[in-house]
């Protein structure tokens, strides 16, 4: 199977902003303060290694479609969809607030992208689901270290 432009345009779009998210995580683990600090830069390495393993995985997808990815750093800075990251420090508190940001921005565009994707290549929406699965885990798991118990959630009784 050869990628249409469609794919092609859509697994770039995915692939630009994992690793953007890869930068962004390394940016944060490397110059945050403050409470909770350890554990932070701890679960930011997980989220690095996450994003640059999915990043591999949709370029290597690209290539086994015959569609050339693109993963220079001036392509990322101009296509991706996640908000820019700060330089120099922040504090945990911040940091968790753009990383669950950056998190669901490249979430976003891989449920824009699904549907069409799924269309043409059912196994590449695959490796979407896998990705969506992890980031929305991370999403929740570096949230919660800002989330008050008043939070408004969904109770299973809910109608």
């Amino acid at each position: 199977m050869k990628a249409s432009p469609t794919l092609t345009n859509n697994m770039q779009a995915v692939l630009t902003d994992l690793i953007e998210l890869h930068i962004q995580g390394k940016q944060a683990h490397w110059n945050i303060v403050g409470t909770n600090f350890r554990d932070l830069h701890l679960q930011l390495d997980e989220i690095v290694d996450a994003a640059r393993a999915f990043a591999d995985d949709i370029a290597e997808r690209m290539r086994a479609l015959h569609a050339l990815p693109d993963g220079r750093s001036t392509t990322v800075a101009k296509s991706t969809h996640l908000p820019p990251f700060p330089d120099g420090l922040i504090n945990t508190k911040d940091a968790i607030d753009r990383i669950v940001a950056a998190l669901e921005a490249a979430v976003g565009t891989m449920r824009k992208v699904h549907d069409e994707v799924d269309e043409e290549d059912p196994t590449t929406a695959d490796l979407l689901h896998t990705f969506i699965e992890k980031l929305e885990q991370y999403a929740w798991m570096v949230g919660a270290e800002n989330m008050k118990a008043s939070a408004n959630v969904t109770h299973p009784d809910s109608k």
